[in-house]
């Protein structure tokens, strides 16, 4: 069975991963509730300033046949065998306030981004238990800018390795999640965030444009627990621009960035049918 889970922070926090290595079980068919969520990111990777917010999460799960959500973004399975699946995936990004960086003054503000597209998961190798679980995701996504006027600004392909483990360390009833790999961007991409138009060219900011390619690389790590009435979730990530085709922009500020973030959400409504699904 798939299920849809939709606190604010699936899309905001990006603090779990594609799926759960849980074993299948008799569990309500929506499950619903509300919460809070904080976050620190920075303005951009790049930037060598950052902004933080909180915001209420709620929470709700489906579990369904067709589509499945977690609080990595939401996706709808296209196939699925014992060792892969492919699906439509959808996620989104949140910049921090880049009109209080120096280097952007005068320019566009940056807007959250929503990103879909297909993925392929390939699960490599399970433990005996199902408590550990490894797998390749090769996901390639759009980039559309959630305003008023959309725009899509390219495409984002970022092939993972990811490692679940449930229990980690004696944790009972706790959920690790490590995922790792390298972003590659298109032009467009790439130059929403790092190119300066002639027009925005100042003394110490001249007109760049960002080339695609290589983007750098990320590592996340996720920790959460679902208790009987509430969930618990955090994730930190780690991004390395070294070596990325826009290194020598006149917005970049530094090689690396750390984007952290907490939710806690509280279950108060579930419904009485029950279903065979992953938790």
């Amino acid at each position: 069975m798939n299920k849809i889970l939709l606190p604010v922070p699936a899309l905001m926090l990006a603090a779990s991963l594609t799926y759960s290595p849980a074993h299948a079980d008799s569990l309500p068919k929506w499950e619903i509730g509300a919460g809070f969520g904080t976050l620190s990111v920075p303005d951009y990777r790049g930037a060598d300033t950052r902004s933080s917010y909180v915001f209420p999460s709620p929470y709700f799960v489906y579990r369904g046949d067709i589509l499945h959500a977690d609080r990595s973004g939401m996706r709808a399975s296209l196939f699925e065998s014992d060792r892969v699946e492919i699906n439509l995936s959808l996620n989104a990004s949140l910049p921090g306030r880049g009109k209080d960086n120096a280097l952007r003054r005068g320019m566009e503000d940056l807007r959250p981004v929503l990103e879909l597209g297909p993925t392929a998961d390939l699960r490599l190798w399970n433990s005996a238990d199902d408590r550990v679980r490894v797998a390749l995701r090769l996901p390639m996504r759009a980039g559309v800018t959630i305003e008023s006027s959309p725009r899509h600004i390219g495409w984002l392909f970022s092939p993972n390795l990811l490692l679940q483990l449930q229990d980690p360390a004696g944790l009972r009833g706790w959920k690790l999640g490590v995922q790792g790999g390298p972003l590659y961007a298109t032009r467009d991409y790439n130059g929403y965030l790092y190119s300066v138009r002639a027009a925005d060219a100042l003394p110490g900011r001249p007109a760049y444009a960002a080339p695609g390619g290589y983007a750098g690389t990320q590592l996340t790590t996720t920790l959460s627990r679902r208790f009987s009435r509430y969930w618990v979730g955090a994730f930190l990530r780690y991004d390395h621009l070294g070596g990325a085709v826009f290194e020598d922009s006149p917005l970049m500020q530094r090689n690396s960035a750390v984007t952290g973030g907490l939710a806690v959400s509280w279950v108060f409504g579930t419904s009485s049918e029950r279903v065979d699904a992953e938790d």
